[in-house]
Order: C-alpha cells, then structure tokens, then sequence
C-alpha cells in the first residue's frame, strides 16, 4: 500500500498536487484504488480514489486510524551542514527514517556552507516518513546563526559534540541512558572543520554539556546520524527498563 502524506487529509477530498502527480503519471492508479493516507499529525487514513481527472485526485476516506507515538519525549538535531549538500541530504534522510522530531541547521565560524535549501530538504524529510511509515512530521528549520541558536535553546538536556581535549567531554551516549525517556534532548554537531573552541566554551557556558560521540572521528554527517541512533537507542533500553 502506497503512502501519501496529506496535511490535514480529514478535511480535505483532494491530494496535494505534487502526490496526485505520483498518483496518475507515475503509479496510474484508477478510480476504486486504495490509499494510504498520513496527516503528519498523528493519524493514517484508508481511503478510496472516487474520481481522477487532468491533474487531480479525489479521494474518500474510508477508515481513520490514530497511531501511537514510537518514542516519547522529542529528539532534536542541530547541525551544520555539509560543503557538499547530497552528504547532508543522505544525513536527513537516514535520520527521519531512525527518528526525529526536529531538525535544525547551523551556520557557525568554520561553516563551509552559509545557505541551505531547506525546501529540498523538507521533501526529504517528507519521502523519509512515507517510506518509514513515520505518523508524524519532524520540523525543519531555518539555518540559523550558532549563537542566536544557543540564546533561544534553554530547555531540556542539550548537549554540544566535539573534538577539542582542552574541553572536558563526557560521552554522549553514557549521558543519554542517564535520562528520562520522556525527556527533551538535543544534540549539536559541527562542521566539517568542528566548532570553534570558542563556541564549544559559549555553549558550555550557556548550559551545554560538553560531550564525545566515541573514539572515532566521524564526518559530521555520520556523526549527526549516530547521535540520533544514540538518542533512540537510549529511549529504547529506557523503556525495557520499565
């Protein structure tokens, strides 16, 4: 069964142009077929195509089906994006697919890359549910600049990855299982260069909890990836526990 991701499906009769373009020209479904439906916000839908013409498809709902969140708590990533944009564009999708609630991009000192695509991004974002099967939506935002970032972040557990020895860091993963499951984190990763130490120290300062991903060295697009598996794996031994 396909999915289509449409915003407030419920209320509506039509899919959004771009998946009524995959409908028609790209799967042909007819009148009769079924669909998969997902709001983004919580619920899938069974449905039915009543009627296609030119470059519409109307649907009827069938059956409403509320699903249960896969974790609790939410997941934040805050990263600066790769030189090379199909490197933070693979990161997305790998990262919606394991499980995310929000994704954030940074611009810091030794950023390589200044501008993003978030609406590129946002399409990743949207196959990687559909293929995933995911009932709910991560936010995308903005690039924005590290220390605005760091001001308008206080809550929850934060932490900043890095490699800097002269900064005491603990690891990552240690710190997530310490940690409620229905807690908030976020976790920030650097560019391809790293922070600053001067950023690592402000962050500090601000509340961040300095940390390490491991022994490894990653690139940061990997780095990103194995700080959401940490997040999810911490949540998963979490709930075993209780």
């Amino acid at each position: 069964m396909r999915f289509f991701y449409v915003p407030d499906a419920e209320n509506r009769q039509e899919l959004p142009a771009e998946e009524a373009n995959h409908a028609i020209r790209v799967l042909r479904l007819k009148e009769g077929a079924e669909l998969m439906l997902m709001d983004g916000q919580g619920s899938f839908y069974r449905a039915e195509v009543t009627m296609i013409a030119n470059h519409h498809c109307c649907y009827r709902i069938v059956e409403k089906m509320p699903q249960e969140r896969q974790w609790q708590g939410h997941v934040h990533l805050a990263i600066a994006p790769t030189k090379m944009s199909d490197r933070i564009e693979w990161m997305t999708e790998k990262t919606v697919e394991v499980g995310i609630d929000e994704l954030s991009f940074l611009n810091c000192q030794f950023s390589e890359r200044r501008q993003l695509k978030t609406e590129r991004i946002g399409k990743i974002v949207t196959a990687a549910v559909k293929q995933s099967h995911k009932a709910y939506m991560p936010t995308v935002n903005e690039m924005t600049p590290f220390n605005k970032f760091i001001v308008g972040h206080s809550a929850g557990h934060r932490f900043i990855a890095h490699c800097y020895q002269e900064v005491p860091r603990v690891n990552l993963f240690d710190q997530l299982c310490q940690l409620d499951e229905t807690d908030e984190v976020l976790v920030l990763i650097g560019p391809e260069g790293d922070f600053s130490i001067d950023e690592v120290r402000t962050a500090v300062e601000a509340g961040y909890v300095s940390v390490d991903l491991g022994k490894s060295r990653l690139r940061t697009e990997t780095a990103g990836l194995s700080a959401v598996m940490m997040m999810q794996l911490a949540k998963q031994i979490k709930n075993r526990e209780q």
